[in-house]
């Protein structure tokens, strides 16, 4: 005897078949771009159309860097220009001692110049004419923006030569004439020679806290060796080549016997095996009157 199918896989069967033919709703972002389609479209083409006019704009720059087809690099910029592609800020980063109307000269980018005719290699070459920069870099930002990033060189000494007092970096690289006082107190250097090797009897001075505290000068002799001039007017007189040698020897006596305080017109180092001192001049006493000078003076 048959078996008579149940009420509830029939209705099992009716659903199934029924989800399979109506189609899946579409979710409520589908529709809302659908709606938008017709005003998204020319935002696309236009983004599309600036990227494909900057494009081709570097790419017959690259193939003809002499300007044979100036002509048409002109008819780009302008057709830069009239879609917004004009300079319209300029933002400098890292600048702290380097004045601004320096940079502003180097750049000599005005607001509104056609952004696709400003060449950041050039920017960047320029920008590093410039005595307080030591690195740049120079990036466009479409459609108006030029990112400008700097790196200054630091203040290291003051180099006195010739009677002339200028600011230098450790490189020996001058990079002020004027205004000495605003970077606190630095190492003064004088001599020939003395602005590019400074740095590295500083280095060796800054080990022995007792020698560089007393020390007010470091002085170039003939371009070969150092003199270091003390507060107290004392002349240090170094070997040529084993300036870090005399520098411990020289720790070591002021440890010991308080050389560097004494009333000395000069300390000799420059031989291995001696120490040479040389007192300063005393003042000779005065001339005594005779018995007959005297008499006369009391005479008169």
């Amino acid at each position: 005897m048959a078996r008579e199918p149940s009420r509830g896989g029939a209705r099992e069967r009716l659903a199934a078949s029924s989800a399979r033919k109506d189609p899946a709703r579409p979710s409520r972002l589908r529709i809302w771009l659908k709606r938008r389609r017709s005003l998204l479209r020319p935002a696309l083409y236009g983004v599309a159309g600036l990227g494909a006019v900057a494009v081709l704009f570097l790419a017959v720059r690259a193939i003809d860097p002499a300007g044979r087809v100036r002509g048409v690099t002109d008819s780009f910029d302008g057709l830069g220009e009239g879609m917004g592609l004009t300079v319209q800020h300029v933002i400098l980063e890292g600048r702290h001692n380097t004045p601004t109307d320096m940079i502003r000269s180097a750049l000599g980018v005005s607001r509104g110049d056609p952004i696709l005719d400003v060449s950041p290699e050039a920017l960047r070459r320029r920008l590093e004419t410039i005595a307080w920069v030591q690195r740049a870099h120079v990036e466009r930002r479409l459609p108006g923006t030029l990112l400008i990033r700097i790196e200054e060189r630091r203040p290291f000494a003051i180099w006195q030569h010739n009677g002339r007092f200028v600011i230098i970096d450790r490189e020996g690289k001058v990079v002020a004439a004027d205004g000495l006082d605003q970077f606190g107190p630095l190492p003064l250097l004088v001599g020939a020679g003395a602005d590019a090797t400074g740095a590295a009897l500083y280095d060796l001075l800054r080990a022995e806290r007792d020698v560089h505290e007393r020390v007010q000068a470091m002085v170039r002799i003939h371009e070969r060796r150092w003199n270091l001039r003390l507060h107290n007017g004392t002349d240090v007189l170094l070997p040529e080549g084993a300036e870090g040698a005399a520098i411990q020897r020289l720790a070591e006596l002021q440890r010991e016997a308080r050389l560097l305080d004494r009333p000395l017109a000069a300390i000799d180092l420059r031989l291995p095996d001696r120490l040479v001192l040389r007192p300063t001049r005393q003042a000779e006493p005065a001339e005594q009157p005779t018995p007959q000078q005297a008499s006369r003076a009391r005479r008169g």
